[in-house]
């Protein structure tokens, strides 16, 4: 059996393609195209609050810039990766300017509403590769389960309950919320 051999695409190549015309989400893995689903309601409101929270707070703060809807940003070249986290945040030392195009740099602060459609391995695989490419701090937010998983490092993560305090930390500094309040 012959096979064909799939080509990659850059980056800029893949900023070329149209979006697609059901609403599924798109990311460049190592020059692939991999196309999830479009999501649904919990996690779009989820992912609302999340985004409305730290951004005003970022803005009120003059810390940087805030991004929703899975902007993306070039993690890898040759083969290109783009990661689309679902809310990210940039000091504006990082990222001085908001490109046109994705962001050339690592998100500060990259988060990640869990769908109904995603498989554990899947989340922990952008966790690690969030986390080997310059994110400083991810969390994992669950609205089946209520909790957020922050992750600083693959070794160093903890789970915080519905009740629970999160804060920004160094990352996010002076940022706090309770973890249910990004929850419907």
């Amino acid at each position: 059996m012959t096979q064909v051999a799939q080509q990659l695409l850059t980056a800029e190549e893949f900023l070329k393609l149209p979006e697609p015309r059901d609403g599924s989400q798109q990311e460049l893995i190592r020059g692939v195209v991999v196309t999830m689903p479009p999501p649904k309601g919990r996690h779009g409101v989820c992912c609302c609050k999340v985004s409305r929270l730290v951004g005003n707070f970022v803005e009120a703060q003059c810390l940087g810039t805030t991004t929703c809807n899975d902007a993306g940003f070039i993690s890898e070249r040759g083969p290109d990766t783009v990661r689309g986290p679902d809310v990210a945040f940039w000091t504006h030392e990082r990222a001085p300017e908001v490109p046109v195009g994705y962001f050339q740099v690592a998100p500060d602060l990259a988060v990640e509403v869990v769908s109904p459609d995603d498989t554990h391995t899947r989340v922990q695989e952008k966790v690690r590769h969030y986390l080997s490419h310059g994110v400083r701090m991810v969390w994992v937010v669950d609205p089946e389960l209520r909790i957020v998983t922050v992750y600083r490092s693959r070794e160093q993560s903890r789970t915080l309950e519905e009740g629970d305090p999160l804060s920004g930390e160094d990352v996010l500094p002076g940022f706090t919320c309770k973890v249910n309040d990004f929850f419907p």
